[in-house]
């Protein structure tokens, strides 16, 4: 179970697409495309939460999430870490998946009104201020202020005259985006080694956070809860869809698109989530939030467009 020596000119997860290129013709569309079904997929989480799954065991949801995925790429890839991966995997597992799943179902549990999807979508700033020091790109002022306008947007679409605010909470929803753009820079910094398919990074990732995940639920929840049919079903979706399947593609774009196009992607999770709220929850969106809507998307849309002139390295 090691990594082969060559690199495979096509993605397995992404069939047709080559992964040194982004499409004829359509530039990195296609690619752009297909990494957003993660974060489109993990909208889903919060009506799956709230309606599926057994309140009050966040880090247990977040484990589920991940050990049992990424033990299933393992077995599939049959590929393990090599050399300083091992350390690489495990710090890019607890930043993606280790501390951001428990702290995005904190947040979730402990923010009404949709606060956390808000905390959330300051993670494409976060990302462009990381790029500069971590990637020694140029900040650009265009990408930052797309960013703030993708909060406004995603504040009018989900947080309501009712929304309150918890300590607790809004610290678990900082730190989650603190978190995942941290990882998603460093992963953007480090690659894919050479021979290792997105599935198998996915895989190295989603183990080691799983693992670390382990023993802080039983500390901090004790015994799990009871799962019945509905539970179960929950937890299947989170795992093999809003788990394996959605973090690979993630990956994939993390490794051949730009990060800040990558981390500007995750506003559409808030906006699935408000878009299922209406339809399966009987929530309303009223003007207000199609605003936010518009907003939200034209800052996804403008955060795929190149800056005017390229951003040189820093010496």
């Amino acid at each position: 179970m090691t990594a082969s020596s060559t690199t495979p000119s096509v993605d397995p997860l992404i069939t047709g697409v080559p992964s040194g290129s982004s499409g004829r013709g359509l530039g990195t569309l296609p690619r752009t495309a297909l990494t957003a079904i993660a974060p489109a997929v993990w909208g889903t989480t919060y009506v799956v939460t709230t309606e599926l799954l057994p309140p009050g065991h966040p880090v247990f949801a977040a484990l589920l999430r991940a050990l049992p995925a990424g033990l299933i790429a393992l077995a599939v890839t049959r590929t393990l870490p090599r050399g300083s991966w091992w350390g690489k995997a495990a710090v890019l597992g607890v930043l993606n998946i280790g501390l951001f799943l428990p702290l995005l179902f904190t947040a979730a549990e402990r923010l009404p009104g949709g606060v956390a999807g808000t905390l959330a979508a300051a993670q494409p700033m976060i990302v462009a201020v990381l790029a500069v020091a971590v990637l020694r790109q140029r900040l650009s002022g265009r990408r930052l202020l797309w960013g703030l306008v993708g909060v406004l947007g995603i504040g009018l679409v989900v947080i309501g005259p009712s929304a309150a605010l918890d300590v607790v909470g809004v610290a678990a929803g900082l730190g989650s985006a603190a978190t995942m753009a941290l990882g998603i820079t460093l992963a953007k910094r480090w690659g894919r080694p050479e021979g290792a398919s997105p599935l198998a990074l996915t895989g190295w990732q989603l183990t080691s956070g799983g693992l670390f995940l382990l023993p802080l639920t039983f500390l901090l929840e004790g015994a799990p809860p009871a799962v019945d049919g509905r539970a179960a079903l929950g937890y299947l979706w989170l795992g093999l869809i809003g788990g394996l399947l959605t973090y690979a593609l993630w990956f994939q774009g993390i490794t051949s698109l730009p990060v800040t196009n990558v981390a500007v992607l995750g506003l559409l999770s808030p906006l699935v989530a408000a878009l299922l709220g209406a339809m399966v929850l009987d929530q309303t969106l009223g003007p207000v939030q199609l605003v936010g809507f518009a907003l939200a998307l034209a800052s996804i849309v403008a955060g795929q467009l190149p800056d005017r002139r390229p951003a040189p390295a820093r010496s």
